[in-house]
């Protein structure tokens, strides 16, 4: 099902400037488009539209321990509450750990990558406050966390 993304402001990649009006559409797993909020609706008649307050941008890439919790599954769910969908091989050195991850979409990465929302990328979003709180993560195009 293709949603369309879309929050106060937009930032392609974390050291970019956001703007407004801008979206992103999801297809599945990957990015479908990029562009003015009203152009998607536009092309794509129906879609569903999940608006979130904030700033929309790439979901992060942790580069240190998960953070503790009693079972892999929790450690990486606590991953998600931070906007994350991607992780260090080094830091997921764990057999449970590590099939966690791959069951929940999280990318296992060799080395660490910037991320970026770029057209036909995977779908890994992230909504943070002001405050930098992650306020909603989609991995692989499905939310997998949103704060109450």
């Amino acid at each position: 099902m293709r949603t369309v993304h879309a929050a106060a402001l937009l930032r392609l990649t974390l050291d970019a400037e956001p703007a407004a009006g801008q979206a992103v559409l999801v297809d599945g797993d990957r990015i479908g488009a990029v562009g003015p909020l009203d152009e998607l609706t536009e092309a794509y008649p129906g879609v569903r539209v999940r608006r979130w307050a904030g700033t929309l941008g790439p979901a992060l890439v942790h580069d240190g321990p998960l953070p503790p919790a009693p079972t892999p599954r929790e450690r990486v769910h606590a991953l998600f509450r931070l906007g994350v969908a991607a992780v260090l091989a080094a830091h997921v050195t764990e057999p449970g750990l590590r099939a966690a991850a791959t069951r929940n979409d999280v990318v296992v990465l060799g080395a660490f990558r910037p991320p970026a929302l770029v057209e036909a990328g995977r779908a890994d979003l992230a909504v943070f406050a002001d405050d930098g709180t992650c306020l909603a993560t989609v991995v692989a195009g499905r939310l997998v966390h949103r704060r109450a």
